[in-house]
């Protein structure tokens, strides 16, 4: 059975984007389409600002990209001989609070200690936040210029200074068209398609309804997390499962369930 993941592969040490590899156990055949391309932003402010860990109480990291943003502005600005004597062990004595494993592993690659990570979304990450011990400094949020506001509002009302900055934004992906395209008329109408991010949603769906036609309401919509399932409502689309947690075991598990027409996630 097709399934059809809109966003880009990311290799295991097997070679392998560990999402095919899951579902592939349960015998479905998945595809990746990226919907979404980065561009950075602000970059030699962020070095100013890690420059300096001791104006700020500890780190958030929500996405990939921000910690990409990190290693970029360090490699730009010359700052990776800084980083490996000095700064990482200063910021390393402060908490670094991430979302999601695949940004603690590429937090944990540039040197630092995550904490948080299984909070899988924004909303469970500022529960696990508000309940540490808060420092009176900032904790510097690098984002993206669309992050939702769940997070910052609940530091917030608990008094928790936070600092954002937007390092990235998000934009089309130049090939959606052509690789949807492609795939629709190489593999046909899949029997499930999951969204990644609300932007995800926001470039792809117009296509999918274009190229799915009479067979659109026969998908199964599975969405990776709770702001991608609200965005999916928002547009008035049936979202027939979200993954417990943004990790390929769990959308693995919730697209198998939701496959099995006596079943429901």
């Amino acid at each position: 059975m097709k399934v059809l993941l809109l966003k880009d592969a990311k290799d295991d040490d097997s070679g392998q984007d560990p999402y095919i590899q899951e579902l592939g156990l349960y015998g479905l055949e998945a595809t990746l389409i990226p919907v979404l391309s980065f561009e950075f932003l602000s970059l030699s402010s962020l070095s100013e600002k890690l420059s300096h860990p001791e104006g700020f109480g500890g780190l958030i990291f929500t996405s990939p990209r921000a910690v990409e943003a990190v290693k970029l502005c360090l490699e730009k600005d010359n700052k990776t001989e800084d980083w490996e004597k000095s700064l990482k062990s200063r910021w390393n004595a402060k908490s670094v609070y991430v979302v999601g494993n695949a940004t603690a592993s590429l937090v944990n690659k540039i040197g630092l200690d995550a904490e948080g990570a299984h909070s899988g979304n924004a909303e469970k990450l500022a529960e696990y936040i508000c309940s540490r011990p808060s420092s009176p400094l900032p904790l510097l949020f690098p984002c993206g210029t669309i992050k939702g506001d769940t997070l910052p509002k609940m530091l917030k009302d608990k008094g928790i200074p936070m600092e954002s900055m937007h390092v990235y934004q998000t934009i089309p992906h130049p090939g959606i068209q052509g690789n949807l395209e492609s795939y629709y008329e190489n593999q046909g109408i899949p029997a499930s398609i999951t969204f990644f991010s609300p932007s995800g949603l926001k470039y792809s769906l117009e296509h999918i309804q274009t190229l799915s036609g009479g067979g659109f309401d026969q998908i199964k919509f599975v969405a990776i997390g709770p702001s991608t399932t609200r965005a999916m409502a928002a547009k008035g689309l049936p979202v027939s499962c979200t993954a417990e947690s943004p990790t390929p075991q769990a959308l693995a598990d919730g697209i198998r369930k939701v496959l099995q027409p006596t079943s429901c996630c």
